[in-house]
């Protein structure tokens, strides 16, 4: 079963951190580049992060930049977002998507910047 399930996320106070994990199953996780989206209430799904099939190139959001970290674990089969200095307009719902010739998309996992 081709499948992305996303964890990691949760409430948290503005300025913590969390870790994000997208685990792949059913597919050659390692042939397919893999992103971060997310999606805040009443807008539309943006993307975060990107990362390439062998984790040699990243790319960013300009907002993120210098506080999220996109890598994956080939090993794993599992891509990670780690998230520094929260803020309230980090509130979302994260997904995960892996591209290649198809797009295989998570269920997502609230990420929620509240004090």
């Amino acid at each position: 079963q081709v499948q992305l399930v996303e964890s990691g996320g949760g409430l948290v106070q503005p300025g913590g951190s969390l870790t994000l994990s997208c685990a792949a199953s059913g597919f050659t996780f390692s042939n397919y580049f893999m992103s971060w989206y997310r999606q805040a209430p009443g807008k539309e799904r943006e993307l975060v992060a990107g990362i390439t099939a062998t984790g040699g190139s990243t790319n960013y959001q300009d907002s993120v930049k210098g506080r999220f970290t996109i890598s994956r674990d080939n090993t794993e089969n599992t891509v990670y977002l780690q998230m520094t200095s929260l803020k309230p307009e980090d509130t979302a719902v994260y997904y995960c998507k892996a591209v290649r010739f198809r797009q295989i998309w998570g269920q997502g996992t609230q990420v929620t910047v509240s004090s």
